[in-house]
């Protein structure tokens, strides 16, 4: 059994953990990650990076289909599937070459096994110190000033209809099928659910989605949710809304599901998109005084610092924001605060969120609701996407959906904002710097902007505020 010392040591290899190794590497400390798969974690191998090239798949086929629009007269196109996961996977193993020459770069000694936390013993004093455990049997012990949990999470299951990976699915499955079903039903209308029924829908797949809700929310925001329903209704999404699933309702043969809804609902595949549960089980943190939460998630202050003072935790294990930027954020943070670079406290309202899907949802600050519910006196200002001359030229059709900017009325700060329509993914970066500098509409809208250009409905909307629009 071997032994190393270490400054830090990172139990996984995802976007939050790489992303505090690195961190902690440029401050001179020496770094370890225990990984047992491959590093990147699930956005790199089963989550962003994959869904986006499938997604940005049938964006482009779409694209093609509707060629006309653009006076250009194309063949029939065809979805050709295995070439869609050969372009996936050279994506992934492109990023996955360079996390891993990152870690090279950086010094960074990656252990390939399972690691569990250790109790105090006569290698430390403290509790924390690492075992790893390869598939071979063998082990050994990496001591450490510091540990940083950082093991991300799985898709949440149903107990009443497990996961056969064959006709009940997981998105992890979907991302490795062989071929398209013709029918699919998506079980829960969060942003997996919502994206994977973007995707589906743009190549000629049937889809249902059976949420439980009476309706689709999406961060807080009711008029986003609609705008997306209605978007992928006209694809043909059926979806089904207070709906609750249950062993009774649901019918399972060899080659199908059916459900009993308003009416029977017969599909291929069902994938179960009710969310992601914390990798926490296993890990050692009964040996530690790290409290864990009713949910299984590890509880820590705004540092991602826990009660026991040496180990952190980031990503989502510690039940925030599900996002990769936001692990990475966090990760970041944590590593600042243990080794006294006096870091910023996360803000999540400053978070941008994102859901992929066709037409982009893109979200920052605080919703109109949550505005008014935490005091503010708060005016809104927004405009469609077809006022945009860019928004114009860059759409087959006419582009849907809008811009919001949630304002504080007594000294015009931007409180939030609310995007839905094209490319809105990018767009939400500048009003997330905006955010960050508690920069107001007066300074949005005197910044100069490209013409043309999608951005210019933000400044657009600066301006509308102080009543000096131009073109909105």
């Amino acid at each position: 059994m071997a032994q190393e010392k270490y400054d830090l040591v990172v139990l996984g290899g995802g976007i939050s953990g790489y992303s505090a190794a690195i961190r902690a590497s440029q401050l001179g400390k020496s770094v370890a990650i225990v990984e047992q798969s491959n590093l990147g974690g699930t956005c790199l191998h089963k989550g962003c990076i994959p869904t986006k090239s499938f997604l940005k798949s049938a964006d482009t086929y779409q694209l093609i289909k509707h060629a006309d629009a653009f006076g250009i007269s194309t063949s029939k196109p065809s979805f050709n599937f295995p070439k869609v996961q050969e372009r996936k996977r050279r994506i992934v193993d492109t990023l996955h070459n360079g996390v891993q020459a990152l870690m090279k770069h950086h010094k960074i000694d990656v252990y390939n096994g399972v690691g569990r936390l250790l109790g105090p013993s006569i290698f430390s004093p403290q509790s924390g110190t690492v075992s790893v455990t390869y598939d071979n049997g063998e082990s050994e012990l990496l001591t450490n000033d510091y540990v940083l949990v950082a093991t991300g999470s799985t898709p949440a299951t149903l107990p009443f209809l497990p996961i056969d990976h064959k006709r009940v699915v997981t998105s992890d499955d979907l991302l490795e099928m062989d071929a398209l079903p013709d029918t699919i039903a998506i079980i829960g209308a969060g942003v997996i659910g919502l994206e994977f029924a973007s995707f589906f829908s743009q190549v000629g797949v049937e889809v249902h989605v059976i949420e439980s809700a009476d309706q689709i929310i999406i961060n807080g925001s009711k008029q986003v949710g609609d705008v997306l329903c209605q978007s992928l209704s006209n694809r043909g999404v059926q979806f089904h809304t207070g709906v609750t699933l249950n062993k009774d309702n649901i019918h399972l043969s060899e080659t199908s599901l059916t459900f009993d809804l308003q009416h029977e609902v017969t599909t291929d595949i069902a994938l179960v998109a009710i969310g992601r549960k914390p990798n926490t089980t296993d890990l050692g943190l009964q040996n530690t005084e790290v409290s864990i939460a009713d949910n299984q998630t590890i509880e820590t202050n705004t540092f991602m610092q826990t009660k026991a003072k040496h180990i952190y935790a980031s990503g989502d294990v510690i039940g925030q924001l599900q996002l990769a930027h936001v692990g990475a954020k966090e990760g970041i943070i944590a590593v600042e605060h243990m080794f006294n670079e006096s870091p910023l406290p996360i803000n999540y309202t400053a978070m941008p969120k994102c859901i992929y899907s066709s037409p982009e949802v893109a979200m920052v600050g605080l919703s109109l609701e949550e505005a008014k519910t935490a005091g503010y006196k708060t005016k809104a200002v927004k405009s469609a996407f077809k006022a945009n001359g860019k928004a114009l030229i860059i759409s087959p059709e006419t582009p849907k959906g809008f811009a919001e900017l949630i304002v504080d009325s007594e000294n015009g700060s931007v409180l939030g904002a609310s995007l839905i329509g094209p490319n809105v993914t990018e767009l939400i970066n500048e009003l997330s710097v905006l955010h960050f500098l508690d920069g107001s509409t007066l300074e949005l809208g005197m910044a100069t902007h490209a013409h043309p250009s999608l951005s210019e409905l933000l400044m657009e909307l600066g301006l509308k505020h102080e009543q000096q629009s131009i073109h909105i």
